[in-house]
């Protein structure tokens, strides 16, 4: 959620608290004044006042709203003898509030110091106590107390669901560039060659779009299967997983179709990965490759190192073509992001034959 968009809530909250205190303490004092026959003095009406009005900083103090209400009602209740001055609703409101906003144990405290303080002051209040209204006032205590544990577990869950939906929504941004750019260059590249040899070449004409019909086709898949992950409803989806480093080989054929001289070289003792990081490198090398062909000038040449050590899988993407200003776009973005997320560390920069790419991933 955007800054200005959450203080806008905050702010929007807040508003409604003092509107509700507002209206509850005029209607306490009204109740007040309309019960007695005779005005009630200042004192009583200063704490029936204190005893809802801090409602409205609920959000900013809970526990210090709550404290101020007890203090309120414990006082009006010892020397007034008139009962909870509007039936204890702002009470209510405050266990609510403290056990929404605060851990459980600094609600329990408050729970446990407000029966405590309310059980002695009901027994110094002269007169006969009628325990049934003392347990029925606990357990609306109790009730305030497990509502607002409640909300507060849905509000958590609420977030870390936002969270989520969040992050899928970057993964899939994500998947959506590394599909576009690879695939649309390798079209466009291709392209621009059948057109240039169609008249003196079609047999180079002819491969060239060949290689475009793969590529398109490829990248429906993809997009389709992408798409797939946010349908809602009950038809059939494609189940066949992301690709991987076993894809690699046609990765590196298909740039070779699309004009690109690159060399695949894999040492150490080839092994399956967890699905995560295998399509972290497949991504990697993807798009690094995708680059050299953007960027790298016709007659770049390029390499595919991979190395399974014992616990490090180490990818090499190099090229020596001649590159314009290095510039951080959503490519290289995506590629960290993407070794970040699990557990790995990528290396982007220019070195002394062209450009160099390095992922290491925990393996």
């Amino acid at each position: 959620m955007p800054v200005r968009e959450s203080l806008d809530t905050v702010n929007r909250v807040r508003r409604v608290d003092f509107l509700l205190a507002a209206l509850m303490t005029g209607l306490t004092v009204a109740t007040l004044y309309g019960w007695s026959d005779s005005p009630p003095g200042v004192a009583l009406v200063v704490l029936a006042v204190l005893s809802v009005a801090p409602i409205a900083l609920r959000q900013m103090a809970p526990v210090l709203t709550m404290a101020v209400i007890v203090v309120a009602l414990a006082v009006a209740v010892r020397f007034g003898g008139e009962g909870f001055p509007s039936g204890g609703i702002g009470l209510l409101v405050a266990m609510f509030s403290v056990a929404m906003l605060r851990p459980r144990r600094v609600a329990a405290a408050c729970f446990a110091a407000t029966v405590v303080l309310m059980a002695f002051v009901w027994l110094s209040v002269p007169g006969e106590m009628v325990w049934s209204q003392v347990m029925q006032s606990g357990l609306v205590l109790i009730g305030a107390w497990a509502l607002g544990e409640a909300t507060r577990r849905w509000s958590r869950a609420a977030v870390a669901a936002e969270r989520a939906v969040a992050e899928e929504r970057v993964r899939i941004a994500r998947e959506l560039h590394d599909i576009v750019a690879h695939h649309m260059s390798v079209i466009t590249l291709q392209s621009g060659v059948a057109e240039f040899v169609v008249d003196s070449d079609p047999v180079t004409a002819r491969t060239a779009m060949a290689t475009v019909s793969d590529a398109g086709r490829d990248a429906m898949l993809e997009m389709r299967r992408l798409l797939n992950v946010l349908r809602v409803d009950g038809d059939a989806v494609d189940l066949r997983p992301q690709p991987g480093l076993d894809l690699l080989e046609e990765l590196v054929a298909r740039m070779r179709d699309a004009g690109l001289a690159v060399t695949l070289d894999v040492t150490g003792e080839r092994r399956a990965l967890p699905a995560g990081p295998d399509l972290c490198a497949y991504r990697t090398v993807q798009e690094a490759l995708t680059n050299v062909l953007k960027h790298a000038g016709p007659d770049a040449r390029a390499s595919v190192a991979l190395d399974y050590g014992p616990s490090v899988l180490t990818v090499r993407v190099q090229d020596d073509g001649v590159a314009g200003p290095f510039v951080v776009g959503h490519g290289i973005r995506g590629m960290h992001e993407r070794a970040a997320l699990y557990g790995g560390v990528l290396s982007v920069a220019p070195d002394v034959t062209g450009f160099s790419v390095v992922l290491r991933l925990p393996a």
